[in-house]
């Protein structure tokens, strides 16, 4: 019987190269066929399982997969749990490759669910709940997301499975950081850390902890230490070869950026690491430290419009790349405006190349924010300037002398006290 099985295994892949519908049907009429499951047909049908896989990715098939998955529930209830387990989840990732199958893959896990909650299955139900928390956080479905998130940690926790319980608080910290929840973003992501010291954490979940830290850092605005922590993680992601690497990669960039050191950006780009990440991310960030160094808002502007995917589509790099560009045009128009007592902001608006409207918010803002001295006349649609009044150094050196003589005097009354006493 093994032997057949083995033959036919045989002849489907050699027909993959010719014909793929022909080869995928002749594959799943062997996974589905109802023949001894010993030790050695398992294996050929696992072979056959991941084969059928790849062609179905081929064809973007993602309901074929899905389908699968459900017809394969007798043969699952015959094997091992644990192969069991990994064939489930291997076929859910497999879905995940085809383009356009998010909500499909929402589906599958609430049917697996059900699934594994009926068999029993508690360890493969955990596992298809993470993953769905995963993908309601990838759907925008945060509150969906949590309350999953809540319901897997009081179990877990009561198992004590240190390695799930990392994946969880690191997911959790994601999604409240997803929700601007920077605060509990960081709670959780200590938690993930005291759960990790106490375990062997594989490199890549090592590498999602480094990266998801430098982020936090990057959003209490400490760059430099988002750097190291970005650093760490490529290098992990890079020696494994994992194309996440490219993205870390593109918050390295981002970190130099934002530590007014855009000219490091093409040093790092063009070193060993960086080359075997060209991509359209890196690209992305190369054009925005160009146009940073020139200090051109025309340039920063055009290269998000023209790498929107990479740039502002990205949560992360979208809200520093617009706090970025705030500071951008806050420093042109003030050198500007430099020259002037009182101008247009019309002229002002010429000049930097932006709506008017745009620029007379942005002076209002920079006035109320102490950042310019001046007002704005609305009636002329001009803005007077300032000349900054020079610093009196008299009321604080006389303040300093004051300081000084209370010292003074409150030791004499403490000697005074002894003599007396």
């Amino acid at each position: 019987m093994s032997a057949d099985l083995e033959n036919r295994l045989k002849s489907a892949t050699e027909l993959g190269a010719t014909d793929v519908p022909g080869a995928a049907a002749q594959l799943k009429g062997l996974v589905l066929e109802e023949s001894s499951n010993d030790a050695e047909a398992v294996r050929i049908k696992e072979q056959a399982i991941s084969q059928l896989c790849e062609l179905y990715i081929k064809q973007a098939n993602a309901q074929a997969l899905a389908d699968l998955l459900t017809s394969l529930r007798g043969f699952f209830n015959a094997i091992p749990k644990a192969k069991t387990a990994k064939l489930v989840r291997s076929i859910i990732d497999s879905i995940a490759k085809v383009p356009g199958s998010t909500q499909l893959q929402v589906d599958v896990c609430k049917g697996q669910v059900e699934w594994a909650k009926t068999e029993k299955r508690t360890f493969l139900r955990q596992r298809i709940e993470l993953r769905l928390a995963s993908l309601y956080m990838q759907i925008k479905d945060y509150p969906a997301a949590l309350a999953l998130i809540s319901t897997l940690l009081s179990e877990v926790k009561k198992l004590d499975d240190k390695l799930l319980l990392v994946d969880i608080y690191l997911l959790e910290s994601k999604v409240n950081h997803a929700l601007r929840n920077v605060a509990k973003a960081r709670a959780s992501l200590t938690a993930a850390r005291t759960a990790a010291n106490a375990i062997y954490v594989p490199l890549q979940l090592q590498a999602e902890i480094d990266c998801q830290s430098g982020i936090l850092c990057a959003e209490e605005k400490d760059y430099k230490t988002a750097y190291s922590y970005f650093f760490e993680s490529f290098e992990q992601l890079s020696s494994m070869d994992d194309p996440r690497a490219a993205q870390v990669l593109k918050y390295m960039l981002l970190a130099k950026v934002m530590l007014d050191m855009a000219d490091d950006v093409p040093g790092i780009i063009s070193s060993k690491a960086g080359l075997k990440y060209t991509g359209p991310e890196v690209e992305a960030m190369r054009a925005v430290a160009a146009a940073y160094h020139d200090r051109s808002l025309q340039a920063f502007q055009d290269t998000l419009a023209a790498h929107k995917g990479q740039l502002v589509d990205d949560l992360v790099v979208g809200a520093h790349l617009a706090e970025l560009y705030d500071t951008l045009m806050q420093q042109n128009l003030v050198r500007l405006i430099e020259p002037f007592s009182r101008v247009e902001i019309a002229h002002v608006a010429s000049l930097i190349g932006l709506p008017r409207d745009t620029v007379e918010t942005k002076l209002s803002q920079m006035i109320l924010d102490g950042k310019l001295a001046g007002t704005l006349d609305a009636g002329a649609g001009c803005l007077e300037v300032f000349t900054p009044a020079a610093a009196d150094a008299v009321y604080p050196a006389a303040l300093d002398v004051l300081e000084s003589l209370g010292r003074v005097v409150d030791t004499l009354f403490a000697r005074s006290q002894r003599v007396v006493a």
